[in-house]
This record gives structure tokens, C-alpha cells and sequence, in this order.
């Protein structure tokens, strides 16, 4: 939900209605705007990094940018303004991901360069869901979400696994090949290659040359192959825990898609939506 209107000014109260409600025609039309105005910048942030349409386009890459730089600088302040509890706001992850888009531009005047970082701007975009009656997905989306948060605890344990097993793997590696291979000088290099050869990603520019080595390095690839299946079966299982959960007779919120309410809530606990009857 988003943070509340000041109490004292309706002119504040309105201003919050328009700004961080869609529900109006005036609140409408302004989100639209605005994620038009996000696209926008995003896209020419994109065409600037070629060579010769910025050779080409500089001063109008550069007044477009900074034209769109003041509008959201102006459109951030007027939300903080329009809000009762603005720590509230600027500590909420929209409120700093409208700040975090702001920055590059301005830390471009000290940091060449910088300005790239304006790719942020593309979160901005999330308020679609919102503002297109797209909320459902967010239902779905909180699948995945619930899905991670169950399995972090397994998925830490299996890369704490994994940690072990590279460095091991390229501490071996060293050993078998470091005087018969210049690849393998040292054991942060071997580490490396372990890392790029148990992920299956293999650049092939390091192997080894020794029959030693190259057993040894037959043992780690065949070994990548079997680790890839270990976290793709956590996240199987715990989707599939999710799915189940949710169609256990659970009620989903019609408007944001949450499904964990308390079996007495008449009203949605993340957006206040009434929920229908069992």
C-alpha cells in the first residue's frame, strides 16, 4: 500500500490520490504518462551507447536525458511532499528505487560514465502491474518469491558445497598440472578454472596436458553435469509445495494474489481487498 495523504490539506490529499493511486482518471492518466516517460529514458540511454548515433545525436541524447532527469527529480520531491509519513516513503523499496534512478545523472558530473547506471529506471516500470489492473500476477509471482525464500536456507547449503568442492578440485589441479602446464601456476588460476569447468561453461582456452590432469578434469566436468540437477529439484519442490498450498482451500486475494491470510480475514492483510467467501 502506499504511504498515506498528509490529514490537514485536501489539495495534498488529492495531489496523493493522483500520484500514488490509479483508481482516477487523473491518477490513470498520470501513471501512464509516466511509464511512457520511463520507456523513454530507458531507450535512449540504450541508443546512446552506440558509437555513432551518440557521434551523430549528442546534444539531443544529452538535453533528453537531462530534461528527463528534472521531470522524475520533480516528480520524486512532489511525492515526498504529497505523503504524511515521508520516511515511510523514501525507505520503501519504490521510494528508493525512485531515488537510486535519480543519482547517475548526477554523480555523471563528478564520475564520468556514470549516467549508464540510469538502467535502474527500468524497475520503475513494476508500477505497471498496478497501474494496467495487472495485479493478479503478482499472485504468481509470489509463488517463486515464497518458493526462493523456502529453499534459501538447502540453496546456501548446496553453494557452500559447491565452495568446497572448487576449491578442492583446483587445489588437485594444481598439484597435477602446475609443472607441466602454465595455465595451472598457481591455485587461485586452477580455482578458476574448476569454477568455469564444473558450471559446464567451459571457455576451453585452459586444459590440462597431463594424463593425470586430464582424468582429474574428466571426473570434474562429468561432475558439473549431475550438480546442475540439485537446485533445479529444490525449486521444483518447493513450486510445487506452493502450488499445493494454494489450491488447499486457501483464499486468493482478487487483487494482489495473496493467498496466507488467517482463515477469519474478511479483508485482504497486504492491500486491504475484501475477500470472497469460501
Amino acid at each position: 500500500m502506499p504511504p498515506l495523504p498528509p490529514e490537514s490539506s485536501p489539495a495534498r490529499e488529492k495531489l496523493w490520490r493522483i500520484i500514488f493511486r490509479s483508481d482516477t482518471k487523473p491518477g490513470r492518466l498520470f501513471d501512464i504518462v509516466l511509464l511512457w516517460l520511463i520507456a523513454l529514458s530507458v531507450l535512449t540511454l540504450m541508443l546512446e551507447s552506440v558509437d555513432e548515433l551518440r557521434e551523430r545525436h549528442a546534444r539531443l541524447f544529452v538535453g533528453l536525458e537531462w530534461f528527463l532527469t528534472v521531470v522524475f527529480t520533480l516528480e520524486y520531491l512532489t511525492r515526498l511532499w504529497s505523503v504524511r509519513n515521508r520516511l515511510r516513503y523514501a525507505t520503501s523499496f519504490f521510494g528508493i528505487v525512485d531515488l537510486v534512478s535519480l543519482l547517475p545523472s548526477y554523480i555523471e558530473l563528478l564520475v564520468p560514465g556514470a549516467h549508464y547506471l540510469m538502467t535502474l529506471r527500468v524497475l520503475r516500470l513494476l508500477r505497471m502491474f498496478r497501474v494496467l489492473k495487472m495485479t493478479e500476477y503478482l499472485g504468481e509471482a509470489s509463488i517463486l518469491i515464497n518458493a526462493l525464500s523456502a529453499s534459501r536456507r538447502k540453496i546456501m547449503v548446496f553453494l557452500a558445497s559447491i565452495l568446497t568442492m572448487v576449491l578442492i578440485e583446483g587445489t588437485v589441479m594444481y598439484v597435477l598440472e602446475r609443472d607441466a602446464n602454465p595455465d595451472f601456476a598457481n591455485i587461485p588460476q586452477s580455482i578458476y578454472w574448476a569454477v568455469v569447468t564444473i558450471t559446464t561453461v567451459g571457455y576451453g582456452d585452459v586444459a590440462p596436458v597431463t594424463i593425470l590432469g586430464k582424468l582429474m578434469a574428466s571426473v570434474i566436468m562429468l561432475t558439473g553435469f549431475a550438480i546442475i540437477a540439485v537446485p533445479t529439484g529444490i525449486m521444483t519442490y518447493e513450486i510445487g509445495q506452493e502450488i499445493r498450498q494454494g489450491r488447499s482451500g486457501k483464499r486468493r486475494c482478487r487483487e494482489c494474489g495473496w493467498a496466507r491470510h488467517d482463515a477469519r480475514a474478511r479483508f485482504c492483510q497486504q492491500c486491504g481487498t475484501a475477500l470472497e467467501a469460501d
